[in-house]
């Protein structure tokens, strides 16, 4: 915050707002890196693309999570992760099967939170937005992937229809 008028730029020189593209990664908080590699293997197919003392990195294709050792805050209630899969009913399984309970919300939600208090939201990716390149699902196994009428009606109206 600037501390007096002679450090605030006029108008005519501030440049203008800068467009992000996407996400390239997210930094979830976790006690310890071995078990957290450990819990989401056994719920998710990934590979492991580095790691350090602190902190280790899964890949999702052209982006990643990093998993940061020292998670020290209370469990998340509204702020969430959503991850995209080909197959939430799959996910859904897996995390029953795994013991690890589902937060009681409408039909349409897959929320869970990890043994940290991470709150994650599982999407399939046929009803959103969010598209990875042709070339991205081809190399990730998921090129059979489509979106539904409406995930791509929302990308229309966007200027965003993929071919």
């Amino acid at each position: 915050m600037p501390q007096n008028s002679a450090e605030i730029q006029p108008l005519a020189e501030i440049p203008p707002p800068v467009p992000v593209l996407g996400i390239n990664h997210i930094a979830l908080e976790v006690g310890d890196l071995d078990e957290a590699l450990a819990f989401y293997g056994r719920l998710f197919k990934f590979a492991q693309r580095g790691r350090s003392e602190t902190q280790a990195e899964i890949d999702l294709g052209d982006q990643f999570i990093a998993l940061v050792r020292g998670r020290t805050q209370p469990a998340d209630v509204k702020r969430h992760v959503g991850l995209v899969v080909a197959d939430k009913e799959a996910v859904r399984a897996v995390l029953v099967a795994n013991g690890v309970e589902i937060l009681p919300l409408p039909d349409r939600f897959l929320d869970f939170l990890d043994p940290w208090g991470n709150r994650i939201e599982i999407i399939g990716y046929e009803n959103i937005q969010f598209t990875k390149a042709d070339h991205v699902l081809r190399g990730m196994g998921f090129g059979h992937l489509r979106k539904t009428d409406a995930a791509i009606d929302e990308l229309t109206a966007k200027g965003m229809r993929p071919d």
